[in-house]
């Protein structure tokens, strides 16, 4: 379905024209998108693969997720995207204005862009807001159901307290003792010799307490937790998508995220996902589709009918004698997706026309066909004009054989076959 020149142009030929100027393709290859793709497509396949390699999903993903997480801080600022499009990496490396290294830290952009307390795992927030981990999902939902709204179920798989210790780890209720391993530090330093009067220290995770500092003596550790203080557990939730909804919105349900001792819950964030739809293509509220026209229809005037996402039949009427032009747009109020939050409110439904020519008239029928249309405008020929045969014209094989042409003119040119000599 194409939407040439309505809100924002020939998308095609608009990635075509960037695609030339960018100097180098990275950042978009990383993030699985064209050049001259929009913010919103920038968004949605940021989203969609931050969510995929997350660390705390995928362990052994993590440089892929900084990867990610670069690309996108770039590419979403218009000026640095502007810098990077036409000097590439290097002048972005260059600039010295995005933090150590030259960027953000990966989480800090994931954060921001879900809104909270460390995304999956609550990272360096959790320890300020005192706050257990948000468990993040993404909901992906046909138009229909973000314009009719719907109630969904979700398994969801999280951290709760422990309920035959209530959350101290022991069988007897008694509180973790200091770890005799890194004692209390969670951090176990040593040295190691590199060579001679060269020494490196190496800082690593106790093994005995993961880092905690503390620990359940072995002999009294609950059965149930084996001294972790939080099980795993399955929830079903229910989640409750209002009517208008967007791609990207987030629906958190406060508390309902993983458990630890001593702190609050996290919460649980649902990120919509809007699926393509065959027929409409949204554009904020309003929502916009293609009906194709016989030129009969066009010139002599048309019913149609139209189903719309909750299921009614709307019927609409060109009258014999307003002729429809190629590409025509014309909407119909009130027959978008609803406003949220203000359900008696909906956008436009928006139409654009194609118009289908026949391929030939018989010709019999053009003097009849002549006489129902306007006068053509008479031609005056000049004399010694020369008169010249119309070919059909294909622009892509047009395309492919001057490339090709370039390409054989930049091969080497052969030397000639040369006599030897004796």
């Amino acid at each position: 379905m194409k939407f040439n020149n309505l809100f924002g142009g020939d998308k095609n030929g608009q990635e075509t024209s960037t695609s030339n100027m960018v100097k180098e393709t990275q950042y978009y290859d990383i993030l699985e998108v064209k050049p001259g793709c929009t913010t919103d497509e920038l968004k949605k396949a940021y989203r969609k693969l931050a969510l995929k390699y997350h660390p705390d999903k995928n362990p052994n993903e993590g440089e892929r997720f900084k990867l990610i997480s670069q690309a996108y801080e770039v590419l979403s600022d218009p000026d640095k995207r502007r810098v990077y499009d036409e000097g590439g990496e290097d002048a972005i490396k260059g600039g010295g204005n995005t933090g150590p290294g030259g960027f953000s830290s990966p989480m800090d952009i994931f954060d921001m862009f879900f809104g909270g307390g460390g995304g999956f795992g609550g990272g360096r927030g959790r320890r300020q807001e005192r706050k257990a981990k948000n468990v993040v999902h993404q909901l992906s939902l046909p138009l229909e159901d973000l314009y009719n709204g719907t109630t969904r179920k979700l398994a969801v798989h999280k951290n709760v307290i422990c309920e035959k210790c209530s959350g101290s780890g022991s069988k007897s209720g008694k509180a973790p003792e200091k770890c005799p391993g890194c004692k209390g530090q969670g951090m176990i330093f040593r040295v190691q010799q590199l060579g001679p009067g060269m020494i490196q220290q190496i800082q690593t995770v106790c093994h005995d307490c993961q880092g905690a500092g503390e620990r359940v003596n072995p002999a009294d550790r609950c059965k149930n937790c084996q001294g972790k203080k939080i099980i795993k557990d399955k929830k079903i939730i229910q989640i409750h998508v209002d009517r208008g909804m967007q791609d990207g919105e987030k629906i958190t349900l406060h508390g309902e995220g993983d458990q630890e001792p001593g702190i609050a819950p996290g919460d649980i964030i649902i990120v919509v996902d809007e699926k393509p739809h065959p027929v409409f293509k949204r554009a904020n509220h309003d929502l916009i589709m293609t009906i194709d026209l016989e030129l009969v229809e066009a010139l002599c005037g048309f019913q149609k009918t139209i189903e719309t996402l909750d299921g009614r039949q709307l019927v609409i009427t060109m009258i014999p004698g307003e002729v429809i032009k190629p590409g025509e747009v014309k909407c119909v109020m009130n027959e978008g997706m609803p406003v949220s939050g203000d359900y008696t409110h909906r956008g436009k439904l928006i139409i654009q026309f194609n118009v289908n020519f026949p391929k030939e008239i018989p010709p019999e029928l053009v003097a009849t066909l002549e006489n129902c249309l306007p006068p053509r405008n008479e031609c005056i020929i000049p004399d010694g004009s020369e008169e010249v045969t119309l070919m059909d014209f294909d622009p892509k094989n047009h395309t492919r054989r001057r490339q090709y042409a370039h390409e054989e003119d930049d091969e080497p040119r052969g030397q000639g076959v040369q006599c030897q000599s004796h």
